[in-house]
């Protein structure tokens, strides 16, 4: 029996074919090779065209049937994760209307905090666990105020998951993780939030239906299945996040349970069975995968989004045409602290660890005749893995405590340097698997399509690739890296203090 995953990312679109009885990965793929762009029409802003993310799903399904020798016939279901956070708004001929407004986009950010002090911040976090902030219904109101000839020919507002099922299926719908994470869902009314229906003015015929995270979801029309190259009634059985689907690829599903990612974005990724959340929502908490009352599931989600970014700029700018192994090689020969030079990641739009400011990156104490581009590198890694470090500060006062961190061995997790600073100045334990988002959706549709009766059996087969331990010495330097790293951020968010 065999599952079919896509990851639809900003980066890239990443597909898996998994054989189903043994959950081995028979088959994946990745388009485009090179990072898909992200418009930027203003500072601050970041759009994508939806079209293209089908377009280059059409391609690496393509591409990944080449690369195996099954027949369509024999893919049982398919599942997808997909960018979370963004908008996409259609008319009633299902057309876009206008580019994906995209999760690190900041446009929304005055929309979100003007919405959070007038709806009233105790009332916003007793029921939507969060600030509107710069999420997907700040980016729906922003649209209405700003461009109401494209609001008022709206049909639908979908996530980017959403469309891509309607793409498969020709169906329209979504689900309450989707609407949490899109600040959409009132978790004390246990129904989409009339606080931000009420304020914003949204009429509820917007909203798409919506449906289980885990079962059919539709099935690949004739259209789709023709472009896809796949078989006809094939159903869809899994639709989340890239995180909460992280989380599950990862087999992070019960509380005190820890994932995190490194890619674009960085996440760290913690479930709970409490309803907390950060009063000044810089982490937020959103319906994991498997929530189901009374046996409730919560993700309190810490997300960077100058990551995985950051180093794809410095290897498009900096290294010339350095691989990433190289570039790893490169920083593994500086020692911790970068011999005082720092890198704050903030390069990426509005952080919510940051209150939603937009501070843009910086390199602070650079000398031209002690650094080098080895230097340049290992800073940055170092700094992304210092801002999981203040996050993980935050997470923790909502009762996120990690003793472990479970990630795939992907992205910037690959490179030692990365995964030994995250791991020595979380003090944590990194345990790395061989795994990413798209098996995870090949699991979760087996999961959502009766095959596998329990996540347990999803995961008989997931394999740990190593782990990377707290090292004393270690742990001490990079303790003083990050102060210092600290202190700039200090100066840098607050300059006028003392």
């Amino acid at each position: 029996m065999l599952f079919l995953g896509y990851d639809v990312g900003s980066s890239s679109v990443k597909a898996t074919l998994m054989e189903g009885e043994k959950g081995k990965v028979l088959s994946a793929s990745a388009w485009p090779e090179e990072e898909m762009p992200i418009d930027a029409p203003k500072p601050g802003w970041a759009e994508q065209d939806p079209v293209m993310w089908w377009n280059n799903l059409v391609t690496v399904t393509h591409r990944l049937l080449e690369k195996s020798v099954v027949e369509p016939e024999q893919i049982r279901a398919i599942g997808i994760s997909y960018q979370m956070h963004g908008l996409v708004l259609i008319d009633k001929k299902r057309n876009v209307l206008r580019p994906s407004i995209i999760w690190c986009d900041s446009r929304a950010v005055e929309t979100g905090r003007i919405a959070f002090e007038t709806i009233g911040k105790e009332k916003c976090l007793d029921h939507l666990l969060n600030s509107p902030g710069n999420f997907t219904a700040s980016k729906l109101a922003w649209v209405k105020t700003n461009e109401p000839e494209i609001y008022e020919k709206t049909w639908k507002f979908l996530l980017p998951g959403d469309y891509i099922a309607m793409k498969m299926t020709g169906e329209i719908s979504t689900t309450i993780t989707g609407l949490s994470e899109g600040v959409f869902w009132d978790f004390k009314e246990n129904d989409v939030s009339s606080l931000i229906t009420d304020y914003f003015g949204f009429d509820l015929n917007l909203f798409p239906d919506i449906i289980p995270v885990f079962g059919e979801q539709g099935i690949l029309s004739e259209e789709a299945a023709r472009e896809l190259g796949l078989s006809p009634g094939t159903p869809v059985t899994y639709r989340a996040g890239d995180q909460p689907n992280n989380a599950f690829s990862l087999n992070v599903l019960n509380p005190g349970e820890i994932a995190a990612t490194a890619g674009t974005s960085g996440v760290i990724y913690g479930v709970s069975d409490q309803k907390k959340y950060d009063p000044l929502s810089r982490v937020n908490t959103f319906v994991h995968v498997n929530h189901q009352p009374p046996e409730n599931r919560y993700g309190v989600l810490l997300c960077i989004n100058g990551t995985g970014i950051l180093n794809a700029w410095l290897r498009k700018n900096v290294s010339g045409t350095m691989s990433y192994p190289d570039m790893n090689n490169e920083a593994a020969a500086i020692p911790v602290g970068a011999e005082g030079l720092v890198v704050l990641p903030f390069g990426n739009g509005a952080e919510r660890i940051l209150n939603n400011r937009n501070p843009g990156a910086l390199f602070s104490g650079l000398e031209f005749t002690v650094h080098s581009r080895a230097h340049m590198i290992r800073a940055a890694q170092e700094g992304i893995a210092f801002a999981f470090r203040y996050g993980l500060e935050i997470m923790k006062e909502t009762g996120i405590k990690p003793e472990v961190i479970r990630a795939g061995h992907a992205n910037m997790f690959l490179s030692p340097v990365f995964a030994e600073a995250v791991a020595n100045s979380t003090h944590t334990r990194i345990e790395l698997f061989d795994t990413d988002g798209s098996q995870g959706a090949a699991l979760a549709a087996g999961l959502g399509s009766g095959y596998y009766h329990s996540p347990e059996e999803c995961f008989r087969s997931l394999e740990m690739v190593r782990t990377v331990e707290p090292q004393p010495l270690l742990t001490e330097q990079y303790e003083k890296a990050y102060n210092k790293w600290n202190e700039t951020l200090m100066k840098m968010v607050n300059p006028n203090s003392p």
